[in-house]
């Protein structure tokens, strides 16, 4: 991979969550998946769902499947959640979704978005961090509070955390909520969320860059963009990220997930470039990422750079990947 945006050959689904039988009464949905790679495998955490009983709604939780070293087939499935979900109160009560692992010396960080239901919107979201000492198979938290959270200038929704690591500096790319909007047609308000930047020396405390836009709109104002992965290439960052349309995106594909591209010389300002993405839904509407692609992770991994993504329905029948193409 130069220092160009590359093409990107689809290798096809490569996770199916309704073939195997998942933990924690988990059905359907692999989303957000994250690659971390291991001795001699590659382990992909990623976010399932069950339903509360008392409730009727989903709660996801944080699996994850291991890969064989050329991620061909699975070696294992987890057998259980890599972290309990919060407790009563807490800003992950009702779920995590995505979590963002890296190495940190000996340990593995892990930076989760908690999810926490309301009343006058439907949920509230924020950053936590949570740390392995068995190589990633189990987390705890480092507390039961978001290291990163709403503020006066970031008032609702700050998730979706990626974590890398350049030279000294942790850098964060995050996506923090514009107020909600009722939109015309819809019984309930909508989320508008925007990509953003935060930076610290020792992963812990954040400096957030407070309500500051990174990447430019491309579709409007109302434009949501979702889950940043960045990557480094021949002395240039690339950004891949997801974006819909606020509002009808549920019922109308042509206003659903796909996948953005940015770049950046410097880690500050970022050049949005949709035509240099490399990759699209597939033509057929029937297939299982003819109608939306999202939630991507970009990664090296032997000599190779690989591009994880969703599918139709937000990753209800899994994940795939494809292969950067030299």
């Amino acid at each position: 991979m130069t220092n160009q945006a590359p093409r990107w050959r689809k290798r096809g689904r490569l996770f199916d969550p309704t073939d195997y039988d998942l933990p924690a009464d988990c059905t359907e949905f692999a989303q957000s998946p994250q690659a971390l790679v291991c001795d001699g495998f590659v382990r992909i955490y990623f976010s399932s769902r069950r339903r509360d009983t008392d409730s009727g709604k989903f709660l996801s939780h944080v699996l994850f499947v291991d890969f064989d070293w050329e991620l061909q087939h699975v070696l294992r499935v987890a057998e259980q959640p890599v972290l309990s979900l919060g407790g009563l109160g807490c800003f992950d009560e009702h779920g995590i979704f995505p979590l963002s692992p890296i190495r940190v010396g000996d340990q593995v960080f892990a930076y989760t978005c908690g999810w926490s239901r309301r009343v006058g919107v439907s949920v509230e979201t924020g950053i936590g961090l949570a740390i392995s000492d068995d190589g990633g198979t189990t987390f705890k938290r480092h507390g039961d509070g978001p290291i990163l959270s709403a503020t006066l200038h970031e008032p609702c929704l700050v998730g979706d955390g990626f974590v890398r690591r350049f030279g000294d500096v942790f850098h964060m790319w995050y996506i923090f909520g514009l107020p909600w909007r009722q939109f015309a047609g819809q019984s309930e308000p909508d989320r508008v969320y925007k990509i953003a930047h935060a930076t610290s020396s020792d992963g812990i405390h954040w400096n957030k860059t407070g309500g500051q836009r990174l990447i430019a709109d491309a579709i409007g104002d109302d434009e949501c963009q979702a889950l940043p992965t960045v990557i480094e290439s021949g002395g240039r960052f690339h950004m891949y990220f997801c974006y819909r349309y606020a509002s009808d995106f549920r019922i109308n594909p042509e206003r659903g997930y796909r996948i953005g591209y940015a770049f950046s010389d410097d880690l500050q300002q970022w050049t949005r470039d949709d035509d240099q993405v490399g990759i699209e839904r597939s033509t057929s509407a029937d297939a299982w990422d003819g109608q939306m692609m999202c939630y991507p992770h970009v990664f090296h991994h032997n000599q190779n750079t690989y591009l994880l993504y969703n599918g139709n329905e937000f990753g209800r029948r899994g994940f795939g990947i494809a292969v950067a193409e030299a």
